[in-house]
């Protein structure tokens, strides 16, 4: 290996690692403004929903989509909802192409005869996708508050109670909740995905939202102002994830987000590999269309601080980490080799123990977020620690098959929205076997993934004759993260 080839490769590493560096040193900031949140009391005004004069019309909106397995459960845990019948209306916003339309259009029946207002409404075709239902819906909602839930999401009977008072306060435009998650325990691919997004619904939107910094709608579990929507300029379904475009758009017009991270609304984990992917691709390709879309708009922004920016950006960038840590992955095995072939190059590897301190950074970062959910006794500790390495270990597993997907989005490459199957599992004797919607193909991905999880044993062989073991905790946890993904996809067959 040339020097001149190794000096490009030292450079593209070391810019990756301070990349990853300026995301941890953000999420740190994160848990700080969270811990200090923790201590706060905080009053807001609020609707008296015991006077029948301040109760305001809620629209709740059911994007569906192909939903055989959980409709039903979705719509009996719907019509529980406690509001004022004269105040609430219920639009199943259907675009399925298969024959739980039937079963659906039959329980809204059933549900309609008990004096609930719900409607089942049904387009020509999928234009916009999800974004295209959501407008279509609100062009005729009656509610000047629109409550959105995914398919799998099983919002309490007090859910209205608890999230509709605090629009009581004018500037705000959207209040969202935390996501809980019905089949945690089901898998490991269901513990790591629950302590991902455990982390995002703690750390990430109270350490936001607590600042004044932008924060998302996440799609599902939370209630916009109607104003708000068309003041923002409506559902548009130009990204993957809409949800995040429109939040953006509408906090650049100045409209405030409430995040309740005490209402938890549980829903369902994908349970099968095939499901997570397609959910991964969507939502870092989506955030990587999203940063092309308003990264210019948050930075030249007159109306937001310079620190509301540069959160700003890193949220935007957020799915991009996946393409450093794969850079990083990638080009590890090359620097051990440059490590050892010119040792004048030696002190370059002291400055780039910036990912061993990344890593502690999210390590401690993550800890409280998880204790604030589990516990935080010793024994929960220990759990942690397992957790937290299992789950780093399938993170870098997945870096390949979500660096095309963040790919993708940077260089503006179309594709549909692909939805998340749906499964009905709740507990740990249900079994996705047989679900129809599952992906039939196996992922391209996996002859990459496959020759990655041997790159990487190569790796930590490396380490024995070179006799540098400084990377083989690395090596080690890439070999099992892709081996991990590589097989679950090759077994996760219905």
């Amino acid at each position: 290996m040339g020097l001149t080839i190794a000096y490009i490769i030292i450079g593209i590493y070391s810019t990756a690692l301070i990349l990853i560096f300026m995301y941890s040193l953000s999420q740190l900031n994160l848990l700080i403004n969270y811990l200090g949140y923790k201590k706060r009391i905080e009053e807001a005004p609020k609707f008296n929903l015991l006077d029948p004069k301040e109760i305001p019309f809620v629209t709740i909106q059911l994007p569906i989509y192909n939903e055989e397995y959980v409709v039903e459960r979705l719509l009996d845990n719907i019509a529980k909802i406690e509001y004022p019948k004269s105040k609430l209306e219920i639009q199943v916003l259907d675009d399925s192409t298969d024959e739980s339309v039937i079963e659906t259009a039959r329980r809204i029946e059933e549900l309609q005869k008990t004096g609930l207002d719900i409607q089942h409404i049904r387009r020509e075709n999928r234009k916009g996708y999800k974004a295209g239902a959501l407008k279509e819906g609100l062009a005729i909602a009656k509610g000047e508050f629109i409550a959105i839930f995914d398919a799998d999401f099983l919002p309490e009977s007090d859910w209205l109670k608890k999230t509709v008072p605090y629009f009581k306060d004018e500037e705000i435009g959207v209040v969202q909740t935390r996501w809980g998650h019905i089949n945690r325990d089901y898998s490991t691919l269901t513990r790591i995905q629950a302590f991902a997004l455990d982390a995002h619904f703690t750390l990430e939107q109270v350490g936001r939202n607590s600042k004044g910094h932008f924060i998302n709608f996440n799609g599902t579990a939370g209630i916009w102002r109607k104003e708000c929507i068309l003041d923002a300029g409506n559902w548009e379904g130009d990204t993957l994830t809409e949800d995040l475009d429109l939040s953006y758009r509408a906090q650049l017009k100045n409209w405030k987000f409430k995040y309740l991270e005490d209402v938890e609304t549980p829903a369902e984990l994908p349970v099968v590999i095939s499901a997570a992917r397609s959910q991964q691709f969507r939502w870092n390709k989506g955030g990587a269309e999203n940063f092309r879309k308003s990264f210019w708009s948050v930075i030249t922004s007159k109306n937001i601080s310079f620190k509301t920016k540069f959160h700003g950006v890193m949220h935007l960038l957020n799915s991009s980490m996946f393409l450093c840590v794969f850079i990083v992955a990638l080009l590890s095995i090359p620097m051990l080799y440059i490590k050892n072939t010119y040792g004048h190059l030696g002190w370059i590897f002291e400055v780039t123990s910036f990912f061993i301190v990344s890593t502690i950074i999210l390590f401690i970062c993550y800890w409280f977020t998880y204790k604030s959910i589990q516990g935080s006794s010793f024994d929960n500790f220990v759990d942690y620690i397992k957790l937290f390495f299992t789950f780093f270990s399938v993170a870098l597993g997945f870096s390949l098959h979500n660096t095309v997907a963040v790919l993708e989005g940077h260089l503006g490459k179309r594709s549909e929205f692909v939805r998340t199957p749906k499964f009905n599992i709740n507990n740990l004797t249900d079994s996705w076997k047989g679900n129809k919607y599952l992906a039939k193909k196996l992922s391209p991905n996996m002859i990459l993934e496959f020759a990655l999880m041997i790159y990487f044993l190569f790796g930590m062989y490396s380490a024995v004759p070179l006799n540098d073991y400084g990377l083989f905790p690395f090596h080690l946890m890439l070999f099992l993260g892709f081996g991990f993904v590589f097989f679950k996809s090759l077994t996760s067959k219905a």
